[in-house]
Parts: structure tokens; C-alpha cells; sequence
């Protein structure tokens, strides 16, 4: 395993991390949950991502009993949480980035996955209806209290970042280290062009979520669709409807005729492309299987296939490169 300083920060993060989202709780067993853990774990990877409302509290309940478990040494390993959605309370107080919020939510989580700290905790969303002033002294307070080590945001404008960043310097206040975007190959402008500024100004880390669009950069889509996948979750129509399109269908099938000539499998193929972003701190990935898992875990071995060459072959199909605005 190959490591990451998240952002400007020393804190050292494995380039591929393992998320929740999904699955703990929800879509697969606990001792599935248990073994993906400990195999990625035993792999290098010290990143293990989750939310408050991942499986409504759940997902964070059965990785903690997984944590409590292993006994694995708490300087080992990285644990996040995030705070926006709450975990399904309907009072106006059990959601947002209010004050009250944000340290409930962290006691909360800390409960849940029996840990004295979060070591990265996240604003799961922007909160239009709190002041970003009210959230950036929340998080620094619960820096203070020892309660989280590092702060950062998912899914944030570039401004909002900024503008938290701004009001935190003038205060001498901790700033956000990190953001959480998605990024993939049909996800891309967030990434490679909002955040341009912010890699070299702030030093924003970023922990991506998605590398895989959410399965359909595989072959599994490519014929009839199949049983037993996340967009055929009741509920979850909006990522089919966004995922599954013709146009990307098309793109697919070329892209996993290229990852076969490279003598590799699309999924490989398409988180390596994503580490091969130099502003990539880590890729989070998500499996409901072993075997999942350990296929995925063979695109840093990949890298060094993923050539000039390929990358403009990759371009070729693609055709959705974000252009860079010019001053």
C-alpha cells in the first residue's frame, strides 16, 4: 500500500480507503462487513470511512463492533464520520450544521463506533439555513475538546470552502482539510477544475467517493441488467436514472475493450485512473463482496500500465475532458 499526507496536513491516509455507504447495515451481513474490514486492513488500507446516516446510525454501529473487536491499535487506523442528514429524527434540531447538531452528532458517532476521538469528520453537505461562522467555530470547538482531529466538507462549492477558510484565518480558527467529492470518469469538473485553486491556496485534501459510478464503470451493465446490485435498491432509482444512460453504455463497453488490452479489468482500470490524479488524497472504495474487494485492490499495482498512451486512449472514448477556464 502507497500513502497520502490528507492535503497539507501530515496526516498520512492509504490511497485507497473502504467506505460504508450502502453496505454496512443495510445491504450486506456484519460478518461480510467484519471480513472486508480486516482484509483491507491487513492489505495497508487505515482509512474507514462512514456517516451519521448511513443505514440511519446502523452502518456506524456495525463498524464499531467491528472496531471494538479487533482490538487493532487505535494509532493504526483512520475513522471519519458525518454530520448533516442525522440518522432520521424528524425534530429541526436532529439535522443540519447548527451548533447543536454538529456535537450531538459527534457524541452520537463516537458512541456508535466506539472511539474516544473521530479522527476526520465531515459536513455532509452545505446547510444554507446555518451560518458557515457558526459551523467553522463548532468544528474548531470540538478540535479543542479533543473530540475530532480534522474537519472538511462533502460536496461543497469551492466558494463555500473558501469562504470557511476565510472567516477561520481571521479568527485563528482550524479550517477544513479535506473535502469529499465524487470523482470518476463521467464525474469529473468538481475535481479537476473547481477545486484547481484550492489545491495550491489551502491545500485541500480530498477523499473521493465513487470511482466506479456506482458500479456501471464494470461489464456487469453491459448485457441484461443484473440481480443483487445498488441501483436496483428500492429507493436508490435516482442513481439509475443518473448512471444509466445510453451515452455512458456505449462509452463502457469501448472502456472495457481498452482495460482487456491492457490486461486488466475495467474496475482496475478506473480507480486507477483515478489515483493517477495527483489530487486524489485517497479513493474510498465500496464492495459487498470479497472477491470485490480484492479485485479492486489491484488497481495501485495497476498504475503503472496506465501509461501516457492510455490515458489519451481513455480521453478518446471519454470525449467529456472539463475545459479550464482562462484569465
Amino acid at each position: 500500500m502507497e500513502y497520502n499526507n490528507l492535503g497539507k496536513s501530515g496526516l498520512k491516509v492509504s490511497r485507497l480507503s473502504l467506505g460504508s455507504w450502502l453496505t454496512f447495515g443495510k445491504l450486506i451481513e456484519d460478518k461480510v462487513s467484519e471480513k472486508l474490514m480486516h482484509y483491507a486492513y491487513d492489505q495497508g488500507i487505515n482509512f474507514f470511512d462512514n456517516a451519521e446516516i448511513y443505514a440511519r446510525g446502523k452502518s456506524e454501529l456495525v463498524m464499531g463492533k467491528i472496531l471494538k473487536k479487533s482490538a487493532w491499535s487505535r494509532d493504526s487506523y483512520i475513522v471519519s464520520s458525518k454530520v448533516f442528514f442525522g440518522t432520521g429524527g424528524q425534530w429541526p434540531t436532529q439535522k443540519g450544521l447548527n451548533r447543536k447538531h454538529v456535537f450531538e452528532a459527534c457524541h452520537q458517532a463516537l458512541k456508535r463506533l466506539q472511539v474516544d476521538y473521530l479522527d476526520l469528520y465531515f459536513c455532509h453537505r452545505p446547510d444554507k439555513s446555518t451560518p458557515i461562522e457558526e459551523t467553522v467555530w463548532a468544528m474548531h470547538q470540538l478540535i479543542m475538546q479533543g473530540k475530532i482531529l480534522y474537519w472538511g466538507t462533502s460536496e461543497w462549492s469551492a466558494q463555500e470552502i473558501m469562504e470557511a477558510h476565510m472567516f477561520a484565518k481571521q479568527n485563528h480558527l482550524i479550517g477544513p482539510v479535506m473535502e469529499q467529492p465524487e470523482y470518476n470518469m463521467f464525474a469529473r469538473r468538481k475535481v479537476e477544475v473547481e477545486f484547481a485553486q484550492l489545491y495550491k491556496t489551502v491545500g485541500l485534501g480530498t477523499t473521493i467517493w465513487s470511482p466506479l459510478a456506482s458500479g456501471i464503470l464494470t461489464d456487469k451493465y453491459l448485457n441484461k441488467f443484473p440481480k443483487g446490485t445498488r441501483l436496483g435498491v428500492e429507493g436508490l432509482e435516482w442513481l439509475k436514472e443518473k448512471n444509466l444512460t445510453e451515452d455512458k453504455l456505449a462509452k463502457i463497453s469501448l472502456l472495457n475493450e481498452l482495460s482487456n488490452d491492457l490486461g486488466m479489468s475495467l474496475p482496475v482500470m478506473s480507480i486507477a485512473w483515478c489515483l493517477k490524479n495527483q489530487n486524489v488524497s485517497t479513493v474510498i472504495l465500496g464492495a459487498s463482496k470479497m472477491s470485490q474487494l480484492k479485485e479492486n485492490m489491484k488497481s495501485i499495482d495497476a498504475l503503472n500500465k496506465l501509461d501516457e498512451k492510455a490515458i489519451k486512449q481513455i480521453e478518446e472514448i471519454l470525449q467529456n475532458q472539463p475545459e479550464h477556464p482562462t484569465f
